[in-house]
């Protein structure tokens, strides 16, 4: 056998391993039954965690070499060896290996939630959710006009984090691309930046809003540092993986022409992406609008904080307003949004 088919692709051979641990955490859970003092025992869990996930990565490198497909190999592996299995899902390993992973995941996923159907049409909190909704079904329309002076604010909120994200996005947007940043020195740029963007993305907004309610006070203020701060790292993430996807004739072109990096970068690489930089940060603009109306709710300012102030006194027909305005509002930057980014494909 070649060498190439003993190679070992780090994704394939990730979530192959990640789904044998999985599996063995489930199953001793489910024998042994441990109590919650042992569930929080993290260095035997993570021990157990770290010694299953290696092995599945051997048992998928051995399955793999001997010409049985994991779900990993299946997923991971180039689109022209995709375009060739004629096999059904149901008559393949990595077919079955992947219903047996979900159905774990579905299994697991009702007990951690507790989900219950009896739970749900249990007849006093069905009555309280019936009585609920009838007052948000009769708004109060006396509230309008401050519900859409907030409204107004919230926009606003939306918009000034999407301007003042889009420079720093964009420069980052650079030196977070694999195909820019070649060299040692670059590609250690890359990584920090790429790592730095991923940890602030996966706090969520509302998170930052309340660091920022705690900084410059409670208000429109703090809410939209809160938007800026995460719309500077999703979108500088988008933004690079656009710049990945570029074409190389032009970047070889213009290099030939003896072309600085900075002026590849100008020449080649911008007006290839300048377009579809633009559609999403519309859309990221759209997305802050409905991202906004929630971190109102821990004092970012805007409509949300209108929102909890009525929510925490159980007053639903107000409640009901500010729903229908929000609801409006979210449709019609919607729709702009649509067509705007339509327009410029």
């Amino acid at each position: 056998m070649s060498q190439k088919k003993f190679e070992l692709p780090m994704r394939r051979l990730v979530l192959d391993g990640f789904s044998f641990s999985f599996l063995v955490m489930v199953m001793l859970f489910a024998i042994f039954n441990p109590t919650e003092e042992q569930q929080l025992n993290l260095q035997f869990n993570f021990n157990v965690f770290i010694g299953s996930f290696l092995v599945g990565m051997v048992i998928s490198y051995l399955l793999n070499a001997s010409g049985v497909k994991t779900f990993g190999e299946h997923l991971f592996q180039p689109d022209y060896k995709k375009a060739v299995e004629n096999r059904p899902m149901l008559k393949t390993f990595w077919g079955w290996h992947f219903i047996g992973f979900m159905l774990l995941l579905i299994i697991v996923g009702v007990f951690k939630t507790k989900f219950s159907i009896v739970e749900l049409l249990n007849e006093d909190g069905f009555g309280g959710a019936k009585r609920l909704f009838a007052g948000i079904a009769e708004p109060n329309w006396q509230i309008l006009p401050r519900a859409v002076l907030n409204m107004v604010e919230t926009i606003f909120m939306a918009f000034m984090a999407t301007i003042l994200a889009i420079p720093f996005a964009f420069v980052f947007s650079f030196a977070s691309a694999r195909n820019i940043m070649t060299g040692k020195v670059s590609f250690a740029i890359y990584l920090a930046l790429r790592t730095f963007f991923n940890v602030t993305r996966s706090v969520e907004a509302i998170i930052w809003a309340i660091i920022f309610s705690v900084w410059v006070g409670i208000g429109p203020f703090a809410g939209m540092l809160a938007l800026m701060v995460h719309s500077i790292a999703s979108l500088a993430k988008q933004y690079s993986e656009m710049v990945e996807t570029v074409s190389d004739g032009p970047i070889e072109g213009v290099q030939s022409c003896g072309a600085t990096k900075l002026q590849t970068i100008w020449f080649a690489i911008v007006p290839q992406v300048v377009l579809p930089y633009i559609s999403f940060t519309v859309y990221r603009w759209d997305i802050n609008v409905r991202m906004a109306t929630v971190i109102g709710l821990v004092g970012g300012g805007g409509i949300g904080t209108m929102l909890v102030q009525y929510q925490g006194q159980a007053m639903w027909q107000e409640v009901g307003t500010i729903i229908f305005v929000i609801a409006v509002v979210v449709w019609i930057m919607d729709q702009a949004s649509a067509y705007i980014r339509e327009a410029l494909k």
